[in-house]
């Protein structure tokens, strides 16, 4: 299926798929207003933001054999690409798992933010060979890392069981809204055990996990998907990318 693309610099409109859960999104629309090259409110870029937070959970999904999301997600889509967006950024790294069937079900391109991650992983640090890679159960189940990053010659390192348990934990206390220190202690400690068995770099590979997590904690490169994703969708708007 040919991709339509709305060309037109800032005129082009980012559509963003959301409520997965809700914070994540606006962290991700927060990114891209942090990205975008402006001095006042109209040199900032049209985004179109669909966020459904009744899209059902998507580790129970996959890892569980809870409801499927896809339908969701494919509805989520195509409203979007009819309120005018361009481009597509999902708000949600497990959600990639369905990400192929996501972009045959709408005419407009979505953007991969794993393959997204991988490219600036291979493009700004070259030297790195291992990766731990910190997400939730359905992200590491479903494999969608793995796949990726091999493909690119990378290894991924992911938590051992006992610390994914905490780990899961963690991430469902930040969608809760009852992140505090504790949280963020766990997903430092569990980086730094990635890093101990020999991660060169730490992927933060579920959108809650930034925002309760110091990348100044710890001395290893910590990427960041979200922004990544958002770094993308603003190239994109800005006409740097097709």
């Amino acid at each position: 299926m040919e991709k339509k693309s709305i060309q037109g610099g800032n005129d082009r409109v980012i559509g963003i798929m959301g409520g997965m859960g809700p914070e994540a999104t606006i962290d991700l629309y927060k990114q891209i207003i942090d990205l975008t090259p402006a001095s006042k409110d109209q040199d900032h870029i049209k985004v179109l933001i669909h966020s459904n937070p009744k899209i059902p959970d998507r580790t129970e999904a996959i890892a569980a054999g809870g409801p499927s999301p896809l339908p969701y997600l494919i509805e989520s889509a195509r409203i979007l690409e009819k309120g005018g967006a361009g481009i597509i950024a999902i708000a949600c790294n497990a959600a990639h798992h369905y990400f192929p069937d996501i972009q045959q079900s709408t005419g407009i391109p979505v953007l991969n933010m794993i393959e997204e991650t991988c490219r600036r992983l291979r493009r700004r640090m070259p030297e790195i060979q291992t990766a731990g890679l910190l997400a939730t159960d359905g992200t590491l189940q479903s494999g969608v890392y793995n796949q990726v990053m091999s493909k690119a010659g990378l290894k991924i390192l992911v938590p051992e069981e006992e610390e994914q348990r905490k780990i899961q934990s963690a991430i469902d206390g930040v969608k809760a809204r009852n992140s505090n220190r504790r949280t963020m202690d766990i997903f430092e400690s569990a980086a730094m055990k990635l890093i101990d068995r020999g991660a060169q770099a730490i992927i933060l590979g579920c959108t809650e996990i930034p925002l309760a997590f110091d990348p100044g904690k710890i001395d290893r490169p910590c990427l960041n998907p979200t922004r990544i994703l958002a770094r993308t969708a603003v190239d994109w708007a800005l006409g740097k990318r097709q």
